[in-house]
């Protein structure tokens, strides 16, 4: 990966939900740590932005995505994490938006979801795909080190706050945000675990998550956060939405789901935020890849878990 060159002969293969070689992942996830290692916990984009939540691996239907959306570099995007596991291309999906990231690093801003973690990788298919694509752990490797440089969370324009997750109660800032050692594993508890796992809910204050991770976070919490930190949205994804986007407390809150028929047979639609250069904002809604130009599915099922 020495060149453009290379970045977009490695681009137009990915594109293509194709593998690179071992060697080449290898090379793209050490200059995408050159870059991910310089950015902060809470990165700063400017509007106009595209927002996108979950992809799950969902390669066919991420193509969907920048058709609607726009490609890049044409459109400046924030992907909210959780690219891999349960889809059948976590590896070509990941590798092609790291890739992306690295020839355009001002034009792509990538989160660290819940997924993005050895653990969950292990148990909801990433790992075995890389074991079944390459023959080895290897590749599993370069790219779980390379999760633990990805931003926590970004700030748009200083008035929207981006996250996988939501809100902590160990968190009432964001200069907070910024203190925590982010290059680490996921950890099971705590503000960083919080802000990958908890949801909100209508409820005062806080209430334990049934997740078993993070919080369930109410309206009072989220209005107390924006206040403090003179915020007008708190932008995230990690729930499946039916109609691709839903909008929580008088709009204080939105959720962004971006992978259509989730696991390939829940039938939503998913959408990206766009928010133009006066912080006005609007959904696009896209519907899955059509059938004729999706891959042979692999036959293995990946376990069942919070849908």
């Amino acid at each position: 990966m020495a060149s453009h060159e290379d970045l977009d002969r490695a681009i137009e293969v990915l594109r293509q939900c194709e593998l690179i070689s071992e060697n080449a992942v290898k090379a793209l996830c050490f200059k995408a740590r050159e870059i991910l290692i310089e950015e902060a916990n809470v990165q700063r984009v400017s509007a106009p932005v595209t927002v996108c939540g979950d992809v799950h691996g969902q390669h066919y239907d991420v193509m969907e995505l920048f058709k609607v959306g726009g490609d890049v570099p044409d459109t400046n995007y924030i992907f909210l994490g959780d690219f891999v596991d349960r889809g059948h291309y976590s590896i070509e999906t990941f590798l092609l938006l790291l890739a992306l990231k690295v020839r355009y690093p001002d034009r792509v801003t990538l989160l660290r979801g819940n997924h993005e973690s050895r653990q969950i990788t292990q148990v909801y298919g990433f790992y075995d795909e890389c074991l079944r694509k390459f023959g080895s752990a290897n590749v599993w490797q370069y790219c779980t080190e390379i999760f633990d440089y990805l931003c926590l969370a970004a700030l748009i324009d200083d008035q929207v706050f981006c996250v996988h997750g939501g809100l902590s109660p160990s968190v009432n800032t964001l200069d907070q945000v910024r203190t925590i050692d982010r290059r680490i594993e996921v950890p099971h508890e705590g503000p960083m675990c919080d802000l990958l796992w908890s949801d909100p809910e209508e409820i005062d204050g806080w209430g334990l998550s049934p997740r078993g991770a993070g919080y369930l976070f109410g309206s009072d919490a989220v209005a107390q956060f924006n206040q403090l930190n003179g915020l007008n949205l708190i932008c995230r994804a990690h729930q499946l939405v039916m109609e691709g986007h839903k909008s929580h407390f008088d709009g204080a809150v939105v959720t962004v789901w971006s992978a259509p028929n989730y696991c390939y047979r829940c039938g939503n639609v998913a959408s990206v935020l766009r928010i133009d250069e006066h912080m006005d904002k609007d959904f696009a809604i896209f519907q899955a890849a059509p059938a004729e130009i999706r891959g042979g599915l692999p036959k293995k099922a990946q376990p069942d878990y919070f849908l």
